[in-house]
C-alpha cells in the first residue's frame, strides 16, 4: 500500500503517517466513486466537520469544525485565500464551490494560525485542482442531469511534458431547486459557473515558476429568515420572497516561483495572489453591492540542516479592503487594513519513528498591533505493533473584519481579535497486515475575547468551549470492497454555557465501494446526525441520509452511471423552517480521450 501524502500540516508534503496534527485527505478516486456535485457534499464526510443549509444547493449555510463556525476556518483554494472579506465575518462562501473539477481536500483540525495566520483557529481546508499529469494531452468531460431540473457539465485539459504542466477546468451547474422555506411554494434556483487553471514550467532542476487562477460566478435565490416573535413567544417560520436573490462573483490568481539552493538542501518559494469579490443583494433590507479584495506576498523556505531536522520560515503580508453601500441609515462606506507576519519551525526525526515540530509565529495588524502565536506537535510509531500515538497543541487568533471594524451597523474600530487554544491526542492502530486502520482523537478547542454583536459589536466575557472525540475506520476488505466508517462527538458551548446551534452532537458517516465486476462499480455514503439544537434549544429531528452511485466503464476511459440522493426520502431540516431536498435521481456520462 502506498503511503498517503498530506501538505497542509506542515506547509510540506509529508507522509500522512508521521504527522502529529489531525488530518483527513480526500483523494481523486474517492471523488470520483461518488461524483456529488458540490465540493460540501465531500466535506460533511470528514470526521468533526458538521454542514447546515437553509435550503437547497446555493443556500447559504454554514460549516463548522469542530462545534467552531467557518469564520474560524482558513480555506485554501489551489493556495489561493478564498474568503470573503465584505460578509460580517470574513468567511469563506462554501455553496458556491463544485465538486467537478476538485482533485483532491485536506482538512486539518486545530488551531493553525502558527502557520496559516488570522482564522484558522478551527483548522485549515485546502482544496486542490492540480494533481499529478502524465506526459501528453488528455481531455476530460462530463454532463448529468436529473431531479428538480438539474444539469450540469464540464471540461478539463490535462497537458504535459518533461518540463511544463497544465490543467484548466470549466464547470456549470443549474438547479430549478426547492423552496427553501419548508412551508413555502415558489422554487430557489441555482446556477454557477466555475473556471480554473494551474500551470507550471521548470527552466532548470532549481528554478520553476507557476501560476493559478478561478473564477467563480453563482446565483443563487433565497427566502426569507424565520424570526421568533417576542409579543407571543412563538416561532414565526422562514416564507417565500419571489425576490430575494444573491449573486456572487469571485475572482483570484497566485503566481510566483521557486528556487532550490545547497544542492537542493535549501528550497524557496516566493508567491504573490490576489483576490477579488463583487456580492449584489436584492429583494431584502440589506440591498446593495458589496465589494472587496485581498492582496497579499508570501515568501517559505526549507532548509534541510541534517537527516533529522528540517528548519522552515516565511513571512507574509496582506490588505483587505471593503466597500459597503449606501443605505437609509449609512453613506457609503469604503474601509481597509493590512496584516503582516513572520514565523519559524523545526521539524524534528531525532529517532526514526519520532515526529516533532514547534513553531513560533508574531503578526502586526494595521489596527489592534501586534499577536504572538505557537504550535508543537508530536508523532510516535510503535512498528512492532503498528500503533501510533500522536497529538498536538497550538493557538490562534481571528482578526476582526473590515465590518466588525468599519461596517455600517454597529462597527467596532477598538475591537482586539478573538484567540484560541487547541490540544488533541489519538491512537492510531493498524491490524490485519495494514489492510485496516483505526484512529480515536480526543480534542479541546476553547476560543476567548469572543466578538458578539448586542446593539453593536463587542467583546464579552466567557469562553466559547469546544470537546469531543474523532473516530475513524478505513477496511480494505477485499480486492473488491473498501469500506469507511467515521464518528464524531461534539460537545460545543458558547460564552454563557449554551449549546451551540446546529452542530449535532453525535455524527456517523459510512461510506463503501465495491468492484463486483470487471468495468462496474457500486458506492454508498451514509450520514446519520443525532441530538442537534437550533436558536431558542429548539430539537431538529434526527436524520440518516443515504447517497448511492452506479458506475459502468464501456471502455477505460468512459463511464456510464447513474446515482441517487436521499435515497431513504428522508424529511429533515439542519436549519429550522428551512427544506431540503427529498429522493432525487440523476445520470451521467464522463469520457477522457
Amino acid at each position: 500500500m502506498l503511503e498517503r501524502i498530506v501538505v497542509t500540516p506542515n506547509r510540506n508534503p509529508a507522509e500522512e503517517s508521521t504527522v502529529g496534527s489531525a488530518v483527513t485527505k480526500i483523494t481523486k478516486g474517492e471523488i470520483d466513486a461518488q461524483s456529488l456535485p458540490l465540493a460540501i457534499d465531500y466535506l460533511a464526510q470528514v470526521p468533526g466537520v458538521a454542514i447546515s443549509s437553509p435550503g437547497g444547493p446555493g443556500a447559504e449555510g454554514s460549516l463548522s469544525i469542530r462545534g467552531a463556525a467557518r469564520r474560524y476556518i482558513k480555506t485554501l483554494y489551489n493556495g489561493i485565500d478564498i474568503a470573503d472579506m465584505t460578509s460580517p465575518q470574513v468567511q469563506t462562501t462554501y455553496q458556491h464551490l463544485l465538486g467537478g473539477n476538485i482533485d483532491s481536500i485536506e482538512v486539518l483540525r486545530g488551531s493553525q494560525s502558527t502557520l496559516y495566520g488570522s482564522d484558522a483557529i478551527a483548522g485549515v481546508i485546502s482544496i486542490s485542482t492540480f494533481g499529478e499529469t502524465d506526459p501528453g494531452i488528455r481531455h476530460i468531460a462530463f454532463v448529468e442531469g436529473g431531479s428538480l431540473a438539474t444539469g450540469q457539465g464540464g471540461y478539463g485539459l490535462r497537458a504535459a511534458n518533461e518540463q511544463s504542466k497544465l490543467s484548466l477546468n470549466v464547470i456549470g451547474f443549474r438547479t430549478d431547486g426547492i423552496s427553501a422555506a419548508a412551508i413555502g411554494s415558489e422554487r430557489d434556483g441555482y446556477e454557477n459557473i466555475t473556471g480554473d487553471f494551474n500551470v507550471e514550467h521548470s527552466f532548470s532542476e532549481s528554478f520553476s515558476v507557476f501560476a493559478s487562477g478561478v473564477y467563480i460566478d453563482g446565483k443563487a435565490d433565497f427566502d426569507d429568515d424565520g424570526y421568533l416573535d417576542f409579543a407571543s413567544g412563538d416561532f414565526v417560520p422562514p416564507s417565500d420572497n419571489l425576490t430575494a436573490r444573491n449573486e456572487s462573483d469571485m475572482k483570484a490568481a497566485r503566481f510566483g516561483f521557486n528556487i532550490d539552493l545547497a544542492d537542493g538542501r535549501f528550497r524557496n518559494t516566493v508567491s504573490f495572489q490576489g483576490f477579488d469579490t463583487t456580492r449584489e443583494i436584492s429583494g431584502t433590507f440589506f440591498d446593495g453591492i458589496y465589494t472587496g479584495n485581498r492582496r497579499k506576498a508570501d515568501y517559505h523556505g526549507t532548509f534541510e540542516a541534517s537527516d533529522w531536522l528540517m528548519v522552515q520560515g516565511g513571512g507574509d503580508y496582506e490588505t483587505q479592503e471593503a466597500t459597503f453601500p449606501e443605505s437609509v441609515f449609512n453613506p457609503e462606506i469604503n474601509s481597509d487594513f493590512s496584516l503582516g507576519g513572520v514565523w519559524a519551525e523545526a521539524v524534528m526525526n531525532p529517532v526514526e519513528p519520532l515526529t516533532l515540530t514547534a513553531g513560533l509565529r508574531y503578526d502586526e495588524h494595521s489596527e489592534f498591533g501586534g499577536f504572538t502565536t505557537y504550535r508543537a506537535t508530536g508523532s510516535y510509531l510503535f512498528e512492532g505493533t503498528g500503533t501510533r500515538l500522536h497529538s498536538s497543541v497550538g493557538t490562534g487568533f481571528r482578526a476582526p473584519s473590515l465590518n466588525e471594524l468599519f461596517g455600517p451597523f454597529g462597527a467596532n474600530p477598538f475591537l482586539e481579535p478573538e484567540t484560541s487554544l487547541s490540544f488533541d491526542a489519538g491512537v492510531e492502530q493498524t491490524f490485519l497486515d495494514g489492510a485496516a486502520t483505526t484512529d480515536v482523537t480526543w480534542f479541546l478547542l476553547d476560543i476567548d475575547d469572543l466578538i458578539q454583536y448586542t446593539n453593536h459589536y463587542e467583546q464579552v466575557p466567557g469562553k466559547s468551549r469546544h470537546r469531543g472525540i474523532e473516530a475513524s475506520l478505513s477496511y480494505g476488505a477485499a480486492d473488491w470492497l473498501d469500506l469507511t466508517g467515521a464518528y464524531t462527538y461534539t460537545q460545543s458551548e458558547n460564552a454563557s454555557g449554551e449549546r451551540n446551534i446546529r452542530i449535532p452532537r453525535h455524527q456517523i458517516g459510512l461510506t463503501a465501494t465495491a468492484r463486483p465486476w470487471d468495468k462496474w462499480m457500486i458506492s454508498a455514503a451514509a450520514r446519520i446526525a443525532l441530538d442537534t439544537v437550533d436558536q431558542n434549544d429548539f430539537e431538529l429531528d434526527d436524520y440518516v441520509l443515504v447517497d448511492a452511485k452506479v458506475g459502468y466503464k464501456p471502455t477505460g476511459e468512459t463511464e456510464l452511471y447513474m446515482r441517487v440522493e436521499n435515497l431513504l426520502d428522508q424529511d429533515y431540516q439542519t436549519v429550522r423552517g428551512f427544506g431540503t431536498p427529498g429522493f432525487s435521481a440523476f445520470a451521467g456520462f464522463k469520457a477522457e480521450f
